[in-house]
């Protein structure tokens, strides 16, 4: 086979995000695969509806359950909110909204931007103002302030990265994004918007819907088994990431 067709060839799998370049080192297969993110969970038992599943939570036990370690980069930062973010919380566009951020990482490498918006009303006097994780997740305050989530609706599109989202994801130039915005909401209405992007050549979204008791659960290897034990992945606060995309 002629060089130039073996080049091209790495061309195209390197734009798929299936190979890295690393200068002066040589070119690689990624190390990882792409890692299942449970965005909806069946019902905890027969008869119960679908939940939630809590960002707080869920992110620990997946990386646990494939071996890997999460760290993760939070701010908060006070902006004025996108029109989308507005028109799906109710407000008038540019009204302040509370934007707490993780930069989510397995092993090292960039794996998801999450940004949870809250009006400015709803966040004011409590912890979800503090520039620093809340113990037990924000799920927790809010359940403290009587608006426990019940219900979201979410919007996936795929796009391509921006030229800060690309070099922070440091993925291939022809890798798109998986963007998941959902809307959550208790009996009185909208609670906040959560949007989260990851890579497509790292995550895949996983929803379960209904009762599937008997559904074998795959393992981090691939093949089905049993649910995963119990445990949490050890959390890092890392300094405030630069703020970007605001």
């Amino acid at each position: 086979m002629a060089r130039n067709t073996v080049r091209l060839a790495v061309d195209v799998l390197v734009n798929e995000g299936r190979l890295v370049r690393l200068q002066g080192k040589g070119t690689f297969l990624k190390e990882h695969p792409v890692l299942d993110h449970r965005a909806f969970g069946p019902a905890p038992a027969p008869g119960l509806p679908d939940c939630l599943t809590a960002p707080s939570e869920v992110y620990p036990k997946e990386a646990q359950a494939a071996g890997r370690r999460l760290t993760v980069d939070f701010e908060m930062l006070i902006v004025r909110a996108r029109v989308d973010v507005a028109e799906r919380l109710g407000m008038r566009p540019g009204e302040a909204v509370v934007v707490r951020r993780q930069l989510r990482l397995m092993d090292r490498e960039p794996y998801s931007i999450e940004e949870s918006h809250y009006r400015a009303g709803l966040a004011a006097g409590t912890p979800l103002m503090e520039p620093d994780p809340v113990p037990g997740g924000d799920e927790s305050v809010l359940a403290a302030l009587g608006r426990t989530e019940i219900g979201a609706v979410d919007h996936l599109v795929s796009r391509m990265p921006g030229p800060e989202e690309s070099a922070w994801f440091q993925g291939g130039p022809g890798v798109p994004l998986l963007v998941q915005t959902r809307v959550t909401y208790d009996r009185r209405g909208p609670v906040r918007v959560v949007e989260s992007r990851y890579s497509a050549d790292r995550c895949r979204l996983v929803y379960g819907l209904g009762e599937l008791a008997a559904r074998p659960v795959p393992q981090a290897g691939g093949g089905p088994g049993p649910e995963p034990a119990e445990a949490t992945a050890e959390l890092i606060p890392g300094q405030a990431a630069k703020a970007f995309l605001t």
